[in-house]
């Protein structure tokens, strides 16, 4: 009985692995975080979007999913929602972007670290991903590609999604580690504001195209 887990879940790990580290929104947002508000952040963001992904494997379990790829109604207003959020990132990295990360004159270090503490960083990567209809109809779309006949199809779903949040989690924790050495440079006042504002028009840019997303159903 094993067997039959165990080859589907590894096709499905090895077709998810390549959906995981294409470019998307999680990858500019982790980038961003790591490069310009550091690892506590970041880390904070990475949990995050795993929250958020389980929370929408868990809803195709209970069919809550299926139920927004089938109501118009539902639908809208997730996308709307996301849409909203991510333009409202974007033209506040747009219109203000940051000159630095050093804190100002009679602050002190600590008090720079929680500026951006990782609870915001959560906040951002859950908030991102639970408002992006796109990852709900993800999971109901491509999961039951790979669910075999006489498994316990809620179980499989769960470890469908348990493999997708480890392999985001891993992905974006090794980006992480790429881009934290490279803050001192991410740190200079026309690089900063440069940043923020590409991410702000990335951001916006998915915003508008998150808006544009029809129900494929």
């Amino acid at each position: 009985m094993l067997h039959h887990y165990v080859v589907p879940l590894a096709a499905f790990a090895v077709a998810a692995l390549v959906f995981t580290i294409t470019p998307g929104l999680d990858t500019v947002m982790i980038l961003r975080t790591a490069a310009a508000d550091g690892r506590r952040c970041a880390a904070g963001a990475i949990l995050g979007i795993g929250a958020g992904l389980s929370l929408w494997g868990i809803g195709a379990v209970f069919g809550l999913t299926a139920l927004l790829a089938a109501s118009a109604t539902a639908f809208m207003a997730v996308k709307f929602a996301g849409a909203l959020y991510l333009a409202w990132m974007g033209i506040g990295l747009l219109f203000r972007p940051r000159s630095g990360l050093t804190a100002p004159e009679g602050q002190t270090s600590d008090h720079k670290q929680s500026t951006h503490p990782f609870w915001m960083g959560f906040q951002r990567g859950l908030l991102t991903d639970i408002l992006n209809p796109k990852v709900g109809i993800f999971v109901i779309t491509f999961f039951p590609q790979f669910i075999p006949h006489h498994v316990d199809m809620a179980l499989f779903t769960l470890l469908q999604a348990f493999i997708q949040v480890v392999l985001s989690v891993l992905w974006l924790g090794l980006l992480v580690l790429l881009t934290v050495p490279l803050a001192g440079f991410f740190n200079r006042p026309t690089v900063m504001r440069r940043l923020d504002r590409l991410t702000g028009l990335i951001f916006i840019g998915f915003g508008a195209k998150l808006f544009m997303t029809h129900n494929p159903h």
